[in-house]
């Protein structure tokens, strides 16, 4: 994040700053503010949520239009994943590979 200096200008009895017409858009700020008071500063935010999260769609479009190198990921293949039965259902339960205990579990016998 960058830091902007601002002045605080006199606007009747209030003052006020100026934001710059490219923060404004940014955070798709109109007429409102909403400021929040906080314990390390002032916080302002839209009036209305600004569709932060991207859809589906946008994000496929913004990934294809990345040229990213993803050949690096091909060595995984051999790695012996696809074997591995991924639905439960399809397979029988298995055994971690300990031995039961030679002990009998119970309750204990108080010593006289």
């Amino acid at each position: 994040m960058r830091r902007l200096a601002l002045k605080v200008a006199r606007i009747g009895n209030s003052r006020g700053v100026r934001l710059p017409a490219a923060t404004l858009a940014r955070y798709q700020i109109g007429a409102e503010v909403i400021m929040e008071e906080r314990s390390d500063g002032i916080l302002l935010r839209p009036t209305t949520e600004t569709g932060g999260k991207l859809s589906w769609e946008d994000t496929a479009r913004e990934m294809a239009a990345l040229t990213e190198d993803w050949s690096v990921w091909e060595r995984t293949s051999g790695d012996g994943l696809d074997a591995v039965p991924w639905n439960r259902r399809d397979r029988t339960p298995q055994r971690v590979a300990e031995h039961k205990a030679k002990y009998k579990s119970g309750p204990r016998r108080k010593k006289a």
